[in-house]
């Protein structure tokens, strides 16, 4: 996930099926009632899909950015979206649809949603369908096994000859079949995490932040740890409409003041623990971009 410190559903998932996950309904709501609805006026002259809300479009549970606790989506990215409904006096409401669908930009082409927050990557095929924000997390991916098991580099993975696991159509994925491998592909996250467990890879590349939420999980830190990191250089951003430039400006303007009045510090912390480019967490942004979590979708 720019100066604002990161895939998923494999390209092969068709059309039909695309089409399927179109017809997800909101988390809790009704938000993503048709994709016909009328455009509602919200300050700055932006258009959103309802009437006094901010529809996100997300991919669930992506922890910490976005998760189930309870009866309520929470999370950094939900967080983050929530100061940009503050800011147009405006409610959010989350839609939780395929990856797929998001990172193409059916979902919001179909008017399911006015922002999409997924831990998702910029990158230069994404946007091709999507208008990004500026980048607002410096994203890095990170390997992790069993407790003791020598592995330091994807070099010992492929020297000890073991199964390596990926998310679905993630960047995470890309890069590992880039360094010559051909990954496991789990459907998401949870699935991938199992694998893990279950001995259907022995290795698996994730989103740095995920791999320390996993950690701090007594069932998986007792018998598993992060064994590398992999400083991929990707930073996410928040997916709009491509001829939403309204939006974006607003947005634009919100992760700015968060950043200047040390609103998006304190998210940062309340999530991971740590300041922005500490050691637990990924860079915020407000360096360079490439050092240190997250890897998006």
């Amino acid at each position: 996930m720019a100066p604002w410190s990161t895939y998923r559903k494999a390209a092969s998932i068709g059309a039909v099926a695309l089409a399927a996950t179109l017809t997800v309904t909101a988390c809790g709501s009704d938000s993503a009632d048709s994709g016909t609805a009328t455009a509602s006026a919200a300050p700055g002259g932006v258009a959103l899909v309802n009437a006094g809300k901010i529809t996100t479009c997300t991919n669930i549970p992506y922890e910490p950015f976005q998760f189930n606790q309870g009866d309520k989506v929470v999370g950094f990215d939900v967080d983050i979206v929530d100061l940009v409904a503050k800011k147009l006096g405006v409610t959010q409401d989350i839609v939780d649809i395929d990856f797929a669908a998001i990172k193409s930009g059916a979902a919001l082409n179909a008017r399911k949603c006015d922002v999409a927050a997924a831990g998702m990557t910029i990158t230069p095929e994404r946007q091709q369908n999507l208008l990004f924000s500026e980048p607002y997390f410096d994203a890095t991916q990170a390997l992790m096994a069993k407790k003791g098991s020598g592995i330091t580099s994807l070099d010992d993975v492929k020297a000890k000859n073991l199964k390596l696991g990926a998310q679905a159509s993630t960047t995470g994925l890309d890069y590992v079949k880039k360094q010559g491998f051909e990954p496991i592909e789990f459907a998401d996250s949870p699935k991938e995490l199992l694998g893990l467990q279950t001995g259907q890879a022995d290795v698996i590349v994730q989103d740095l932040p995920v791999v320390l939420t996993w950690l701090k999980k007594s069932d998986v830190g007792a018998k598993f740890e992060q064994v590398a990191s992999l400083d991929t250089g990707e930073q996410y951003g928040i997916g709009m409409k491509k001829d939403n430039t309204a939006l974006k400006k607003v947005v634009d303007e919100v992760l700015a003041a968060a950043k200047s009045d040390g609103t998006y510090n304190e998210i940062y912390k309340k999530w991971f623990g740590t300041e922005p480019g500490g050691a637990s967490g990924g860079g915020s942004g407000a360096e360079t971009g490439t050092e240190s979590p997250a890897a998006g979708s």
